[in-house]
């Protein structure tokens, strides 16, 4: 729902002296709409998973690829794609990732296999990498400190906090009224017109008097182990749910990941500049938080993943009727965040850090009770509800808590990494939720066919066996943010006094 910033790294923190106020005016519009696509992105396609998979004869494992393809470009590559921007400039890094994520969403809309799909949604991820950083980082330099400059964080912040809801009704319009490649070709309108603007918005990088702060070799070898790593972790886990888990490929994929991941940590230990410093875990409280949000959005991607599908596959939703039904929950983030941004400061983030998980574990095992027959107004919503106020507790209150105490020059990267577990700790959970579901269904849909004496199973046992699936997936996805719980009371320990003052104070 809510992406912690990218980071901004190399930025002075002035203004340009080339950027009037009108044209202040038109950059801001930009890179709101910028930032738009990115989030709402992430959405957008789940309501399209069904018919995604009807049109190209995808699996409901080889589904989560659609989602998971995304989310591991993009935060295996953000923070190379705040390096680059340093490198070779704001502007024309913005530039180039609006390029390359739109031209991934025309490849996208004209997919006629699963790879096709899955490929331009990986490059989507790459475009999405590139523009996350530029877009926070033109915000800073681009408007003067002060009011200005918090008003301009403002249209930021309330364009991340809607994106997700606007990517669920867009997505059901879309869906119900063209098809699901419409939820790719979307973007590519809004791609063109905002290059065809950067130009007009934002000043050229060498006019703009801004000076990057770092030229030096990137670190293009962590970049590719991370990614490559999380990558056949995912894969290896997805496969084990087709296959097993003693298939050769399963075990082969997974040790190559072990293998990529240790080589990423040894890299990042000798490496100069490493795209992710070590020292940052050396503070208990921000190795929790990344924990408790890689929890949180593995919880939180995965009960989007399976609602989606019992909606549209069981419940008989239209996809329309899914956006529709997912408000609730988005209204419930809002309203949580905005009491979590007045109550942070009062009563510091522990106590919200752990009230959030619990709630929104709640949702998480209310969602596990959930039959082939159960209504919306008594099943759906009331999961919901709970859901959606645990979320909003959690992500403002973790977003203060990962900066808490932080040094300076690390201030960028160390909440870069929250959209980083983010995005990976989603990727990686619904793979193992996704494997949880296949055996699960699996097994119900072997009882339905002997209770049936070994008939083909009609439609009530295959809507049993899918239900029986996704209710096994809730449940998982409950504990773990049972566990994120847990972690906030044993190992956090930030007073509201350590809070950053701007943290704080922007969010009211």
């Amino acid at each position: 729902m809510t992406t912690a910033p990218p980071e901004v790294a190399g930025s002075t923190g002035s203004p340009s002296a080339e950027a009037p106020h009108a044209r202040r005016g038109l950059a801001l519009a930009l890179l709101a709409g910028a930032q738009l696509m990115i989030v709402l992105d992430a959405t957008i396609v789940n309501i399209a998973l069904p018919d995604m998979g009807k049109a190209l004869d995808i699996s409901e494992t080889s589904l989560s690829w659609v989602m998971n393809a995304y989310m591991l470009t993009f935060g295996g590559l953000l923070l190379l794609g705040g390096r680059l921007g340093d490198l070779f400039g704001r502007r024309r890094l913005l530039a180039l990732g609006l390029i390359v994520f739109t031209v991934a969403s025309l490849l996208g809309g004209f997919a006629g296999n699963e790879a096709m799909l899955l490929a331009s949604r990986a490059l989507q991820g790459v475009g999405g990498a590139m523009v996350a950083p530029a877009v926070l980082s033109l915000v800073t330099t681009t408007f003067e400190e002060g009011p200005e400059r918090n008003k301009a964080f403002g249209v930021y912040a309330a364009v991340s906090g809607m994106g997700s809801a606007v990517g669920l009704l867009m997505g059901g319009l879309l869906v119900e009224y063209l098809s699901w490649r419409w939820v790719m070709f979307v973007n590519v309108p809004i791609g063109i017109a905002l290059v065809a603007a950067l130009p007009l918005a934002i000043p050229d990088d060498a006019k703009t008097g801004e000076k990057a702060v770092w030229r030096g070799r990137l670190d293009i070898p962590g970049a590719l182990t991370s990614t490559l790593g999380v990558t056949a972790l995912v894969y290896g886990v997805i496969r084990a749910a087709d296959k097993s888990w003693g298939d050769g490929l399963t075990i082969g994929s997974l040790a190559l990941s072990a293998v990529l991941i240790a080589a990423f940590i040894v890299i990042e230990l000798k490496v100069e500049r490493p795209l992710m410093p070590m020292r940052l875990f050396r503070n208990r409280n921000r190795s929790a938080s990344y924990v408790v949000m890689a929890l949180a959005a593995g919880g939180m991607m995965g009960s989007f993943f399976f609602i989606t599908l019992y909606m549209q596959l069981v419940a008989g939703y239209s996809p329309i009727r899914s956006g529709l039904a997912y408000l609730p929950l988005c209204a419930g983030v809002m309203v949580s965040a905005q009491f979590t941004s007045v109550m942070l400061p009062k009563i510091g983030p522990r106590v919200l850090l752990t009230v959030g998980p619990v709630l929104a574990a709640v949702g998480l095992f209310y969602y596990a009770m959930l039959d082939v027959d159960s209504g919306y107004v008594t099943g759906l919503l009331p999961a919901m509800i709970i859901f959606g106020l645990g979320m909003g507790l959690i992500f403002v209150a973790i977003m203060a808590t990962a900066v808490a105490g932080i040094a300076p020059e690390d201030a960028g990267i160390g909440s870069a990494m929250l959209n980083v577990t983010q995005q990976v700790g989603g990727a990686v959970a619904i793979a193992v939720l996704t494997t949880i579901y296949s055996s699960a269904k699996d097994d119900k849909l072997r009882d339905e066919v002997a209770k049936l004496g070994g008939k083909a199973p009609d439609l009530h046992a295959i809507k049993a066996a899918l239900t029986e699936g996704y209710t096994a997936g809730f449940m998982t996805a409950g504990i773990l943010l049972a566990v994120a719980a847990v972690i906030a009371v044993a190992v956090l320990r930030v007073d509201k006094s350590e809070l950053p003052a701007e943290t704080t104070g922007g969010l009211h």
